[in-house]
């Protein structure tokens, strides 16, 4: 059997190069299928978790799965802006009415950074998600923002830095720059889409849209004055506007319109007991315009789905797997019939048939031991990167 082993493990090693592709072919195949169980179990978990801890999400009418996506992972959906007037609506009924009691965080997400989203809310957001600041401190004033943790790594950030908005459009007509934030304070990281986004409060938001805009004082320079009309003055062209909120040019910020049709993305509800989440579904439920949705539920309904592409998946493998085997045997097949004279002399010189055969076993086992170890290798793996593919997807 020794004897055997050697000549096994000689023809291999000496056919390296072919015995490592044919290794690695069996392992990636029977690898797949395990590694996609991994993944998806990962996906489950994390997907999961972040809906299950937020309870109730408020938007106007349209796809539900679009609503979700927006206010839990910072997608950026075709939907309708909801109007700043529904928070006020909410906050009203949490002052006013002990039996609708509910938390009411608002969210604004469709502009980016460099291709990081910048989310507008207010402070109650941070406790709600368990986010705390790792340095510097949170945000004080029109123009700043705090980063989250990767992104905060993958850019160099600090406190006092500074980053810029992306415009929409490359040249935009109506004038609305990039605005320069300061980064005032570092997330801890938590292993969310958090960690990949830069927020700001609301009226930051609204400034990056154009709602609001601060420039030079036209009282103090005529000569970039239009016209003055009981009282208004109107300036030209020429009026300098700014892309930086600072200590010296914050006062000449303003906005211009109703606050309360501003826009909104979504609004994140946390009822203070089930009689008041039932009370906002009744209430949401008769509302043409607005539509209210469980994360939960609607998470259950795509990892259902999720489930089923993976059944779909896990056929196609197997019937690859099979594919992958009768190739192997094909090969091996074809490899000892090409290799009968060497077989022949190898008798002639006084090996037994049995331990011919014994080497051929021990090819295909050494070749199927190599396979299985490329196959937990590429497992053990999967289960490394799972989180990192998970974020990349989202």
């Amino acid at each position: 059997m020794r004897a055997a082993f050697h000549l096994a493990a000689r023809y291999v090693l000496r056919h390296r190069i072919q015995s490592a592709l044919l290794a690695g072919a069996l392992g990636l195949v029977f690898a797949l299928p395990l590694c996609l169980r991994v993944l998806i179990e990962h996906a489950q978990q994390e997907l999961r978790s972040r809906a299950a801890a937020t309870p109730q999400i408020v938007g106007t009418r349209g796809s539900a799965l679009d609503l979700m996506m927006t206010a839990l992972y910072f997608k950026r959906e075709n939907l309708l802006p909801l109007p700043f007037g529904e928070l006020t609506e909410l906050q009203h009924h949490h002052s006013a009415s002990a039996s609708t009691m509910a938390a009411a965080i608002p969210l604004h997400v469709r502009y980016q950074a460099q291709g990081a989203p910048i989310v507008g809310t207010e402070l109650e957001y941070f406790p709600f998600r368990g986010l705390h600041l790792a340095a510097g401190k949170q945000l004080s004033r029109l123009g700043d923002c705090v980063v989250g943790a990767t992104l905060a790594k993958q850019r160099g950030l600090q406190p006092g830095g500074h980053l810029f908005s992306t415009p929409e459009q490359a040249f935009d007509m109506a004038g609305v720059y990039p605005l320069k934030m300061r980064v005032t304070g570092i997330l801890t990281p938590n292993g969310t889409p958090d960690d990949e986004a830069l927020f700001v409060d609301l009226k930051t938001c609204w400034l990056i849209e154009g709602r609001s805009h601060g420039h030079d004082d036209l009282k103090k320079d005529e000569s970039v004055v239009l016209t003055k009309e009981e009282g208004n003055i109107v300036g030209n062209a020429a009026v300098r506007m700014f892309n930086e909120v600072t200590d010296a040019n914050i006062a000449s910020f303003h906005f211009h319109g109703d606050v309360s049709t501003y826009p909104i993305s979504a609004v994140i509800l946390l009822p203070k007991d089930a009689k008041s989440e039932a009370l906002l579904a009744g209430h949401y439920a008769r509302s043409k315009e607005q539509q209210l949705i469980r994360p939960r539920d609607e998470m259950e309904a795509l990892l259902t789905q999720l489930v089923r592409l993976e059944g779909f998946a896990a056929s196609a493998l197997l019937l690859t797997a099979t594919a992958a085997l009768l190739v192997t045997a094909l090969v091996f097949a074809l490899s000892f019939r090409l290799r009968q004279r060497e077989f022949a002399t190898l008798e002639d010189v006084g090996v037994s048939r049995v331990s011919l055969i014994s080497v051929k076993v021990l090819e295909v086992l050494i070749v199927g031991l190599a396979a299985a170890v490329i196959g937990l290798v590429l497992l053990q793996f999967s289960s490394f990167a799972a989180p990192y593919l998970l974020r990349w997807a989202l």
